[in-house]
């Protein structure tokens, strides 16, 4: 299901295989205790979190595709499930974005752009960005960050943190974005993060090292950075907010060292994801075009199946369905549950009215996969446009239930209510993606409508008259947040 379209690197400028494994024994984590606990407790972070990706949704490309979504958190669950003091749920996203860089904040939440993922050589490249912003949230950078700011209250530190996020989501408005005020506390968080690096460096390469991906990625990939930036004007904005002075590249490196070099294939996922990204995501058609030729060059199988692929996903963009059909069949033939396949063949029967064969190929799928969040939603949007919308709302309903941050779930949603005239479901559904972006009273303006909507229904009215006190008490919960 192709839709209009961020795992972590906490950005300097917010405070801002075979061979056996071996584990460095000197890795000296920091003993944070209850380090921040006193300013910043963790049920707070994840409520600042949740506030400040309301924000994001509503102002950042953040790219809403189920099948990118679902690889990029399947990628970061494998590090989390390796990092050590975790102890929030991580939730990673990529944002559309030609600007090299990532960022995270409260919460557990990673944005990643995507120029980042296309600019990486290899599956553990983009995994040891990821681990390296893992460490920063495990560490709880922010929130000591918090502690050493003269103890400032977190609501009015938070505030200007949101500001920072939004610059960083959008940098080409430049840092005019952020107030004389602020830019001083900003130059005291860099000064501070900058003696957070290798703290960072040293827990995502343990991370990185255990998910069994190659640790020598993460020096590797910091050296491509310098090498490429060494004659430029202005460095990438990963390295201007993610400072790399000698000492740390030459600390990296010589930690890598005391682990077994793993010679790890990239999966055939992350090729098809740089595919994706390059076709269907950028802006310049060129990108698409150059990386296809790197993957020929590359001259491997999964390079060869991704080129194929991205070749299909071209002919789709362009318009020209039965070619992308052609290329892609044999691939689907051969790997018939692969959900990259799916998604696009499902895309492809969808625009040539065979909207029966791909909700047969999604039922079929999903008996096997049955967890996939990307073959849910694309079968959703094949009954949604094949008019069975009961069958869509009951689908939706289980699908919001257990996202109900996915704002796919809610816009289908939307569609299937609409199609079967629920006018007041409809409306909540609404309500539901909207205040998702942060936008509460219109929400809650929304859900006084539908309640007219109701025709009498007192279960529906008392849902809705519920909803409406938890959203106020949302209101006025985050608006300290936004106070500067």
């Amino acid at each position: 299901m192709l839709k209009k379209t961020v795992a972590f690197v906490l950005s300097t400028s917010l405070l801002l295989q075979n061979a056996p494994l071996v584990y460095a024994d000197n890795i000296n984590l920091p003993d944070i205790g209850t380090a921040a606990a006193s300013t910043l407790s963790i049920g707070q972070e994840m409520e600042m979190g949740d506030y400040y990706m309301r924000l994001l949704r509503a102002d950042a490309p953040i790219i809403n595709d189920p099948v990118l979504n679902q690889y990029i958190n399947d990628l970061g669950k494998k590090l989390v499930l390796k990092a050590e003091s975790v102890q929030t749920p991580f939730h990673f996203y990529i944002m559309k974005s030609n600007v090299l860089n990532a960022f995270a904040f409260f919460g557990g939440n990673v944005v990643i752009h995507s120029r980042l993922i296309l600019d990486t050589n290899n599956e553990s490249q983009l995994a040891s960005v990821m681990a390296h912003e893992i460490g920063h949230v495990t560490q709880r950078h922010l929130a000591r960050a918090m502690e050493n700011q003269n103890r400032n209250s977190p609501y009015v530190w938070g505030a200007t943190l949101g500001s920072l996020l939004l610059t960083l989501a959008n940098p080409e408005a430049g840092m005019m974005a952020i107030t004389s005020t602020m830019a001083g506390s900003t130059q005291s968080m860099i000064s501070f993060t900058q003696s957070n690096e290798q703290e960072a460096d040293r827990v995502g390469l343990r991370t990185l090292a255990r998910a069994g991906f190659d640790p020598y990625a993460s020096s590797e990939f910091l050296q491509k950075l310098a090498d490429e930036t060494r004659f430029s004007s202005k460095p990438p904005e990963i390295l201007l907010t993610h400072p790399l002075p000698n000492s740390r590249l030459s600390d990296i490196r010589n930690r890598s060292l005391q682990y077994s070099k793993k010679d790890v294939a990239p999966s055939l996922n992350y090729y098809l994801t740089k595919a994706r990204l390059a076709i269907l995501f950028s802006n310049n058609i060129n990108t698409g075009k150059l990386l296809l030729e790197d993957y020929k060059k590359l001259n491997n199988e999964q390079s060869k199946i991704a080129m194929v692929y991205g070749s299909a996903l071209a002919d789709y963009r362009s318009g020209n369905y039965q070619r992308a059909k052609q290329q892609l069949q044999p691939l689907l033939d051969n790997d018939p549950n692969n959900i990259w396949y799916i998604d696009l063949m499902t895309d492809i029967d969808l625009n040539t009215n065979n909207n029966n064969a791909a909700i047969n190929r999604l039922q079929a799928a999903l008996k096997k996969s049955p967890n996939s969040s990307a073959l849910q939603l694309n079968l959703a949007n094949a009954y949604v446009k094949n008019k069975n919308y009961q069958q869509a709302v009951s689908l939706l309903h289980r699908y919001t239930f257990e996202h109900n941050d996915d704002t796919n779930g809610w816009e289908l949603l939307i569609s299937a209510y609409g199609g079967s005239h629920s006018r007041a479901q409809e409306m909540s559904a609404q309500a539901e993606l909207i205040a998702l972006e942060g936008q509460f009273q219109g929400s809650i303006q929304i859900l006084q409508n539908a309640k007219n909507q109701t025709k009498g229904d007192q279960i529906m009215i008392s849902r809705i008259e519920a909803r409406i006190k938890q959203l106020q008490q949302l209101q006025q919960r985050y608006a300290k947040y936004s106070k500067r």
